[in-house]
């Protein structure tokens, strides 16, 4: 794997890796997991996208605090069948590191009764943005287009072979590292990548930040083939959600970063003794009841 990954890979082969992190800037840690039979099916992706995969879906958490990368330790339980695919699944983590910098510095294998990637990513920030600085008169913002994982998903369980554009959104998402900087450069309150779903995630910014969270249907942005109702519920999308100020320069966003950001509401106060919430309003106005989101402990997969 080392010989794979090249210069992707530094100060490997201590017992724990050793880390600068900027001065002036915080450390900003977490850790993902992605398992065979509940993420996704081995017959769907090549060992190089799971690898990939994974690996986003961490460094997506470093997206949402607005942290550049800086260091990737993996982990992984390996079954037998699995043994013979560890450098094509080396391959895909390295070029998802590749994809937004940093390096990997460790990691652990074991034998393993189903394939297991953990990865912790490392990245440092200034100011890390949370999803608890959301203030009412704040625009939501979503990057990208949203739906495609889940009618992916769909296809796959109905033993077919998805549209390619859908399928490259579940099987390469990408990490929105730049968007998530440049968003916290320009004002964002809060900052969550979209993991559970659009209403879900956004329900947790209003909870953890006590706001009424208003999002207009119509505007959310979708892939092609997928409804507004699709993208409010397609776990697993590492889209960027942000609470920002009203007047940020979305055409400028796109072309710093390469990434579309969409205006989808607004945030506003809670009414005295009222809890947080979401809600969702049609073009005419109408109130629309939430989808369910992603459950982590399905195993719809």
């Amino acid at each position: 794997m080392l010989a794979r990954w090249g210069d992707v890979a530094r100060g490997v082969g201590d017992d724990a890796a050793v880390l600068d992190v900027p001065a002036g800037e915080r450390l900003v840690v977490s850790t993902d997991a992605s398992v065979e039979g509940v993420h996704f099916r081995r017959g769907w992706l090549t060992p190089a996208e799971v690898g990939w995969r994974a690996t986003t879906a961490a460094l997506s958490d470093l997206a949402a605090m607005g942290a550049r990368p800086l260091a990737v330790v993996w982990a992984a339980a390996v079954p037998p069948d699995w043994q013979a695919d560890l450098p094509a699944l080396a391959d895909g983590v390295g070029d998802a590191v590749r994809d937004v910098g940093g390096h990997i510095v460790g990691g652990d294998l074991t034998a393993g009764t189903e394939l297991s990637l953990t990865l912790t990513v490392l990245g440092s920030a200034r100011a890390p943005v949370t999803r608890a600085g959301a203030r009412p008169g704040d625009t939501l913002y979503v990057t990208g287009a949203l739906g495609g994982p889940l009618r992916a998903l769909r296809v796959w369980q109905r033993g077919a072979e998805p549209a390619p554009l859908d399928r490259e959104r579940f099987a390469r998402p990408r990490a929105r590292v730049a968007a998530g900087r440049w968003l916290s450069a320009h004002g964002a309150t809060a900052l969550i990548d979209v993991s559970d779903g659009l209403a879900a995630d956004l329900a947790h910014v209003a909870a953890a930040s006590g706001v009424r969270c208003e999002l207009h249907l119509a505007q959310v942005p979708c892939v092609a083939g997928a409804t507004p109702l699709d993208a409010l519920q397609s776990g697993e999308e590492y889209e960027l959600l942000s609470a920002a100020p009203p007047d940020v320069d979305v055409l400028r966003c796109e072309r710093d970063t390469g990434v579309r950001l969409t205006p989808i509401g607004r945030v506003t106060a809670l009414d005295p003794g009222a809890e947080p919430e979401v809600v969702v309003r049609d073009a005419a106005g109408r109130r629309v009841d939430l989808p369910p989101g992603h459950d982590h402990f399905s195993r719809a997969c």
